[in-house]
């Protein structure tokens, strides 16, 4: 059985989901998201740098939430939520799972940094703005890609989804937004309507 080491609002989240979605079962062992714990010997076994998540199955450890969706696809998913590998589909598929995360979430974070992680004397809010500025960039770059259907791909919902959901979630925490990307906000509620994403975000 796969274990997910599991903090709030990480990206602990998206691993979950999917094992919803995929209807595998899962343990969850919620850590502590303190700096303490995270610089743990006891965490760095498991997450040499120290974030979370982290997760375990059959003796194998990871601790890249985009690594981990990979493995559980190609482990247990029969094919589901993702495209046949090698296809032109797939070469889609993981252009979007690799831009929420590499793109998108990038300038997500120094906002989150600059606004609400670090202490107030720490904040530069030229650098707030600035990710604002590219994350908004990049968010139209979804939103045009969602006037060819309600998700990533053609095919339907897919993992890439799932990946892009968690960094529109992020998105929308630290009030990144615009009215001119009203497909992103259709599309967001769409994925915020899923049950196991409703899963997901509570656990």
């Amino acid at each position: 059985m796969l274990t997910i080491y599991h903090a709030a609002g990480t990206r602990s989240m998206r691993v979950i989901w999917l094992c919803h979605e995929l209807d595998l079962p899962l343990t969850i062992e919620t850590v502590p998201f303190t700096a303490e714990f995270r610089a743990s010997d006891e965490w760095r076994a498991k997450s040499p740098s120290g974030k979370v998540p982290a997760m375990e199955d059959d003796g194998l450890v990871m601790f890249e939430s985009g690594a981990m969706v990979d493995y559980i696809l190609d482990r247990y998913g029969e094919g589901r939520l993702r495209p046949l590998p090698g296809s032109h589909e797939d070469a889609i598929y993981r252009q979007w799972c690799w831009f929420s995360e590499a793109t998108l979430a990038r300038p997500i974070g120094d906002v989150a940094q600059h606004t609400h992680v670090r202490a107030p004397e720490d904040r530069i809010p030229a650098v707030a703005d600035d990710g604002r500025a590219r994350a908004l960039t990049f968010m139209r770059v979804v939103n045009d890609r969602l006037s060819e259907g309600n998700y990533l791909l053609p095919s339907g919902f897919s993992a890439a989804d799932i990946m892009m959901g968690y960094s529109l979630m992020l998105a929308e925490r630290v009030g990144i937004s615009d009215p001119s990307l009203d497909r992103v906000g259709v599309y967001f509620s769409m994925l915020k309507a899923r049950s196991h994403y409703q899963t997901a975000a509570s656990a």
